[in-house]
């Protein structure tokens, strides 16, 4: 039965394209992926885009067959991008809710709210947008067990709808999808590790921090953004939380149905929301970018990352300790960005209260 299913495959892969063959490999069956909500995004291997879906508590990965390209040459400026998403999706508004770069295009893909409804827009590297079609695309999906409910909620003293928060940011490193979000339960803070191609996903591990700010542990505190990263060879994952904490944990201790204990390396100053992070080098070192809802972009050391003990005292006053970091000052509006090449990032500046441009960065 193995024998006739590679023989089934080769058959198919070499009547395809490159890049569908490759989607193909990767598990993708041709259909029309039903997007409830687009938020975070992120590449794969072969132009596959991962798309966390957050009112259906589901992840697609689509085959966008983006595969050619060269990064090292695009230069992006998209002034008035909102409205310009607007009017190619014949929307009286548009909401940006996340960005991505493809690694191997260099083109930026988005994932919009337009008139309440999900849409994936993406911009070429000469600037022209154009609407990603999910009609009878090469697709799969997996969808977490254990969602918080779609209802609103009552917790302490104010109301919302946790389901809004099941996936707040995504990686794809070595074969795997990581994913943060809230889950249901007493411990809502929560990481999966979910292998790709998907088969199904598990409970993920519920996550604590020490909240230097707040000067308590928490296991409540869901983390906004965070990007994967080597720590003295050791795979981890670096997360920001709210007011504003960052924590590294071992991809090691992320165990289904377990609690992972953090290490909080920095307090970064509170009554802020870290927005998006990327991990650049610059001058044979690495460094951390992080946009903020309320501190500004911060470009983040990562000297003796490993050797940090972490943070066990409170830091009161919205006060700083751990991580060195600098703020970069010319960056000032930036909510989203992502890494285009060795040398440059893509960022969505609010450049007005209404408008928000698309440019390409020079790394600090």
């Amino acid at each position: 039965m193995r024998v006739h299913r590679v023989l089934f495959a080769a058959i198919i892969s070499a009547c395809l394209s490159g890049a569908a063959a490759s989607a193909v490999e990767w598990g993708l069956k041709e259909g029309t992926p039903a997007i409830q909500s687009a938020g975070p995004l992120a590449f794969g291997p072969d132009g596959i885009l991962f798309v966390g879906d957050t009112k259906s508590a589901t992840i697609f990965a689509i085959g966008t067959g983006d595969t050619k390209g060269d990064p090292s040459k695009v230069t992006l400026d998209v002034a008035g991008l909102n409205g310009k998403v607007a009017e190619l999706l014949k929307s009286g508004s548009a909401t940006i809710n996340d960005l991505a770069v493809n690694p191997t295009s260099g083109h930026v893909y988005l994932s919009v709210t337009a008139d309440a409804k999900p849409a994936l827009v993406r911009v070429e590297a000469d600037g022209k947008l154009s609407r990603v079609l999910l009609d009878k695309v090469l697709f799969q999906k997996v969808s977490l067990p254990n969602a918080p409910e779609d209802k609103e909620v009552s917790r302490n003293g104010r109301t919302s709808n946790p389901r809004g928060e099941a996936i707040t940011d995504l990686a794809y490193v070595d074969g795997k999808v990581y994913v943060s979000g809230v889950a249901g339960g007493a411990s809502p803070s929560n990481v999966r590790e979910v292998p790709f191609p998907f088969n199904d996903a598990n409970i993920g591990s519920n996550v604590e921090i020490y909240h230097a700010a707040h000067g308590r542990t928490e296991d409540n505190a869901t983390i906004r953004t965070f990007i994967p990263l080597n720590i003295n060879g050791e795979p981890s994952l670096l997360a920001g939380f709210t007011c504003t904490p960052l924590v590294k944990f071992p991809v090691s201790s992320f165990k289904p149905g377990e609690k992972s204990k953090g290490t909080t390396v920095a307090e970064l100053g509170n009554r802020n929301k870290p927005l998006d992070m990327i991990v650049y080098k610059k001058d044979g070192k690495d460094f951390l970018l992080m946009s903020n809802s309320a501190r500004g972009v911060m470009k983040i050391s990562t000297e003796n990352l490993a050797t940090n003990p972490g943070l066990t005292t409170p830091v009161t006053g919205g006060g700083i300790a751990g991580q060195s970091f600098e703020t970069i000052k010319e960056l000032e509006g930036v909510i989203q960005l992502d890494r285009l090449n060795n040398d440059h990032a893509v960022v969505v500046v609010q450049s007005s209260p209404t408008s928000q441009d698309l440019r390409t960065i020079l790394l600090p």
